[in-house]
């Protein structure tokens, strides 16, 4: 299953983009960066184009309507399993229910009709094994997960087919999930990275169900134990969901398995909800939390992108790497090895079932805020301007396949490379010829994406810190809006 996450990402708009006059006034943006990092020695590079043929799993269609997939590895007694049930996660909550879907799935380990929530935590420690049921606010899917020795997973299984079919969701650990909740809520507020993302989030969305980050206090107040009875019983169906295993495990047991634990998971005849993209993005704009006393500037700086399945998908794959993808990025090199702004500069791409963004990010003291951003939105410019010298394109290339093969190691990871072929209806070699696609890439396409997707009238600038001194010097890059830490727009300038 592929993330969304968490790192759920940003970005913003430009000064001298040649862009619109409006963000001419803050001047030329930055050329780009000249100096070379000082590299203290060589691995041998072999040219050739890494060739794999990833290990197949065995998949079928449960009468349920349940699609299983096993991928067998006997090299250790473990087994991992994972099941998504598309239509149950946070972005179907309506409007007035935001946060049920997520309350929902935190709920299920807390008690079902013959365990105590004390009883489930006493056999999963018991047998060294874990079990957990997750959404997030904006994914499409619930999650039920779960990991234990070969020994152990008929109890495993027991336990969380249990936990999925028959929770009970008692109220007094409703109450102590609230608690602790709201504590953790609450504190968000103080954090500048979640103010940064959470304005980010509803700058790239708006109103959409997309822009959604966490539920607030006053929704989770809301949430009742009747309310989340009624989601499980229409949520949680097997109509279209899938469960796929990893390891010591041969598909054979895994039907036998989830056809004796899940037999009475009974179809609800319900049809599949599809995402829908959201609005498209606004004028390029500049955003600004005032947060008084903030000693450094929290930048997102993006714009919309793509939704998984487009053909650009793996040419934006490595712009992205290009420009920010780890401490060999432009942005690192520049924003950190060279000028000494910040501890990290990134960029990152997310694409999901609906269009997602591409966004940079960085924290710097406030008083470079207005250097930095003109050096970050200056390697914009010159992704777009300037084609990728063809070292530094394979170098980012090879990055990107290395880590493909290094992750082939784990059979969780290659299990999640199939459910993430399952969820979009990928080609059944996809995976196989990555290494090709992503090699093939050249840097032609590269600069003809950043152009496209980079556009200097849509990127823009969310910005989290202190009113007095930073938003004078953001209004030098356009059009500014303010608010406060609350959520709040502000009136007027920041006294």
């Amino acid at each position: 299953m592929s993330s969304r996450t968490k790192h759920l990402a940003a970005i913003g708009l430009m000064l001298a983009f040649a862009a619109p006059p409006a963000h001419a006034q803050g001047g030329q943006a930055a050329p780009p960066s000249s100096k070379a990092v000082v590299m203290k020695g060589r691995a041998p590079v072999n040219e050739k184009v890494l060739d794999v043929k990833l290990p197949k799993p065995t998949e079928g269609d449960l009468a349920n309507g349940i699609h299983l997939i096993v991928l067998e590895d006997h090299r250790a007694p473990q087994v991992t399993f994972q099941l998504l049930i598309p239509g149950a996660g946070g972005y179907f909550d309506a409007s007035s229910s935001i946060g049920l879907a997520s309350a929902t799935a935190a709920m299920m380990r807390e008690g079902t009709a013959t365990r105590s929530t004390t009883q489930i935590s006493e056999q999963l420690e018991t047998m060294s094994s874990n079990v957990n049921v997750g959404t997030g606010m904006t994914s499409l899917d619930a999650t039920v997960s779960g990991s234990a020795l070969t020994e152990n997973l008929d109890k495993l299984f027991d336990l969380a087919s249990d936990i999925l079919l028959h929770p009970t969701f008692p109220d007094e650990e409703l109450a102590k999930y609230k608690t602790r909740t709201k504590t953790g809520l609450n504190q968000n507020r103080s954090f500048p990275g979640f103010l940064v993302q959470e304005l980010f989030q509803r700058v790239m969305y708006g109103d959409d169900p997309a822009s959604r980050l966490l539920m607030t206090p006053e929704q989770l107040d809301k949430v009742s134990r009747a309310a989340m009875v009624e989601f499980h019983k229409a949520k949680y169906v097997p109509d279209h969901a899938a469960i796929a295993f990893a390891g010591d495990i041969s598909y054979d047991r895994a039907k036998l398995l989830v056809e004796s634990k899940l037999g009475a998971w009974k179809k609800s005849g319900a049809a599949l909800v599809a995402a829908k993209d959201p609005p498209a993005i606004g004028p390029a704009k500049v955003w600004l939390v005032d947060r008084p006393s903030s000693v450094q500037t929290n930048f997102i700086v993006g714009t919309q992108a793509i939704e998984r399945t487009n053909p650009d998908y793996n040419v934006l794959e490595v712009m992205n790497s290009v420009v920010g993808g780890g401490p060999t990025g432009r942005l690192f090199i520049h924003l950190r090895e060279e000028k000494g702004y910040t501890y990290g500069a990134y960029s990152g791409l997310s694409a999901g079932r609906y269009r997602g963004t591409w966004s940079a990010q960085t924290d710097v003291r406030s008083d470079v805020t207005e250097p930095a951003l003109k050096d970050l939105l200056g390697e914009l410019v010159a992704i777009r301007d300037t084609t990728v010298p063809a070292k530094e394109l394979q170098d980012r290339k090879r990055s990107l396949v290395a880590g493909f093969a290094l992750s082939l190691e784990s059979p969780q990871q290659v299990l999640n490379y199939y459910v993430t072929s399952w969820i979009y209806k990928l080609p059944a070699d996809y995976w196989d010829k990555y290494p090709q696609r992503v090699m093939g890439v050249t840097a032609v396409q590269v600069q003809a994406a950043a152009r496209k997707y980079l556009d200097p009238a849509r990127v823009q600038i969310v910005a989290v810190g202190d009113g007095k001194k930073v938003e004078e010097i953001l209004r030098k890059f356009g059009k500014l809006e303010v608010y406060d830490t609350e959520g709040k727009k502000v009136i007027g300038v920041v006294p």
